[in-house]
């Protein structure tokens, strides 16, 4: 009775987050912490966890197709990793080829064109599962629809730093000039195909921490960071959908923060020559309270009442505002 009240009351919460969400993010990368506590609490072994957390895999690939996510990222194996018992890592290399082959020839992701690829030092990595990678990127390779990465191998240091490395290589060479050195030019050289920057990163198990992953597309992009304490073979899509919530929330923060120094700034200077910051704060001023909005008011009549030299307008010396509107 207990176990179907539960469920009751968590497909109502899920009914009750999916209503809030009004967007979804572009791009979600996991952190898929906790298979091994997860089977240890159950008197299983690591394989036992991993085994139950591809299936959460599989769930997650549905949500995010759901919602309208574009792009997921699971890390799936560091590079630390390798240093875990080998008999482990074996068994686990077992499933990683089960998995993959069997994700390479589903119908729902033929059906729904998720194009599968493998992101990291992937030539570490046993032969079977660097065939099992090939045979997947190879089925999926022309479509366009979902982009599903595997992070096998992974550091996010260490893929800065061979970027860095060939970049110089190519100034030593002469190949490339020191001044042409630019976001895309580090961009091309850290994955074989494009990665959109990172609006939200999950990690379940508790932890509070990014672990290295994807620095270069998730830090300098502000992304979200939503951290949960179930393991991964417990995630729920009530878990999901609270990390989409807080996706959305951190974004309608941002877009409030910009409209607030907008409006800070046409309030100092009341200035109908700022277009830039006028621009921020016409796209965003929904995003204000409504008390902020009446201040807005009060300086658009100010403004208007400049324009057409009618009391209550104050002159203003003009200013140069290039390049000084509101991040």
């Amino acid at each position: 009775m207990k176990r179907w009240l539960r469920q009751r009351v968590d497909a109502a919460y899920e009914r009750l987050l999916s209503r809030e969400i009004a967007g979804a993010p572009t791009h979600v990368a996991v952190i898929q912490d906790g298979n091994r506590r997860y089977a240890r609490g159950r008197g299983g072994d690591a394989h036992d966890g991993h085994r139950a957390g591809a299936e959460t895999t599989e769930r997650v690939l549905e949500w995010c197709q759901d919602v309208g996510v574009e792009e997921l990222t699971l890390y799936t194996f560091s590079t630390e990793n390798f240093d875990r018992p080998p008999e482990e890592n074996e068994r686990l290399f077992d499933l990683l080829v089960e998995k993959l082959r069997e994700f390479a020839d589903a119908d729902r992701v033929h059906e729904n064109g998720v194009c599968i690829r493998a992101i990291g030092e992937t030539g570490l990595l046993p032969e079977r599962v660097r065939e099992a990678v090939a045979y997947a990127e190879e089925r999926t390779r022309d479509y366009d629809q979902f982009v599903l990465n595997i992070a096998l191998a992974y550091g996010g240091r260490s893929r800065l730093l061979e970027a860095a490395r060939g970049v110089a290589t190519e100034v030593d060479g002469g190949a490339i000039e020191p001044d042409q050195i630019d976001v895309e030019a580090i961009e091309n050289r850290l994955y074989d195909q494009p990665v959109r920057d990172v609006d939200l990163i999950i990690r379940t198990g508790g932890d509070e921490r990014t672990s290295n992953f994807l620095p270069w597309h998730a830090n300098g992009n502000e992304a979200a960071v939503f951290f949960c304490t179930p393991y991964w073979p417990e995630f729920s899509k009530a878990d999901f959908l609270r990390g989409i919530r807080t996706y959305e929330h951190r974004k309608e923060s941002w877009r409030r923060t910009r409209a607030r120094r907008a409006l800070a700034l046409l309030a100092a200077m009341s200035e109908p020559d700022l277009p830039e910051a006028r621009s921020v704060v016409d796209r965003f001023r929904d995003s204000l309270p409504t008390a902020e909005r009446s201040d807005l008011e009060e300086i658009e009549g100010k403004e208007s009442a400049e324009e057409t030299g009618q009391p209550g307008g104050q002159g203003v010396e003009s200013i140069d505002s290039s390049g000084r509107a509101a991040d």
